[in-house]
């Protein structure tokens, strides 16, 4: 399985731009899968960079309903006319930052894209086939980042906290290895992992994506406490850990110390060969 980084907030190298955003190329035995879009059609010059052919690419996995992984969908539908795009059936429902100042921003998808004979609208799991499943439902139980409490949806006319159902995560099993795709992970990593371990019995080889403990609009961090005990969590699991986008550079650093070379951080620009 071969990993690149199209789009995350820090690059490997000058040569990359970058934004607050994520965007995976995965390439495997059957698939070459685009995971998130970033939030521009930056990821599209930096696959030119990494050598990834994006009209190549037959599935797209949008990993839930926020600009920063879905705002270059409108540049890829212009360039690939095959691929099945995933979303979760929550997607294009509207989604909101609370600010600072409070003010209230939509970061949600473009629904002037809507409807697309590519999108593909799903239910809490789905299996695409005997390599690639997807699932959702992950309940908020432990370990969870306060900062999502600014992050908001709409009942009616009335603003709420979002429960993140919109959110789907990918199993991606090959050569007798499971691997964990994650885009923000919302509701809790450490809850994702156990949700998969429950659900489907899968333990996890490699697990990659944001546990966002960073937040981007405040600029503020999950506080050490939470961050450590996360870290112990995952410590124990035999598992390695590909990190990335809104865990954070400070919140990555104490990870680092508790987990050591069990956990590595993904920049733009960087390549990842999983064997």
């Amino acid at each position: 399985m071969i990993i690149k980084t199209l789009v995350e907030n820090t690059a490997s190298s000058a040569s990359f731009n970058v934004e607050h955003g994520l965007s995976l190329y995965i390439e495997t035995s059957k698939h070459k899968i685009l995971f998130d879009c970033g939030a521009s059609s930056l990821f599209i010059e930096n696959a030119k960079k990494l050598g990834v052919k994006l009209e190549e690419i037959d599935c797209v996995v949008i990993s839930h309903g926020h600009y920063d992984h879905g705002g270059g969908l409108k540049s890829f539908l212009e360039i690939n006319s095959k691929a099945i795009i995933y979303f979760n059936k929550h997607a294009f429902e509207k989604h909101y930052s609370q600010r600072k100042n409070n003010q209230i921003l939509d970061i949600g998808l473009n629904d002037k894209l809507l409807p697309n004979q590519q999108f593909y609208f799903i239910n809490d799991d789905y299996v695409i086939d005997e390599e690639l499943e997807l699932f959702s439902g992950v309940k908020p139980e432990k370990m969870t980042s306060i900062g999502s409490k600014n992050l908001l949806m709409k009942n009616g006319t009335e603003f709420e906290v979002d429960d993140f159902r919109h959110e789907q995560n990918l199993i991606i099993r090959e050569n007798g290895k499971n691997v964990l795709i994650a885009g923000c992970a919302h509701n809790g990593i450490v809850n994702i992992i156990d949700h998969a371990n429950k659900n489907k019995g899968v333990q996890f080889n490699e697990v990659i994506g944001g546990f966002h403990l960073y937040h981007h609009s405040k600029n503020t961090f999950e506080s050490p406490e939470l961050i450590t005990q996360i870290a112990k969590y995952l410590n124990a699991l035999d598992t390695i850990f590909y990190t990335c986008h809104c865990t954070g550079e400070k919140p990555y650093l104490i990870l680092k110390e508790i987990l050591g070379e069990k956990i590595h951080y993904l920049r733009t620009g960087d390549q990842l060969i999983l064997e």
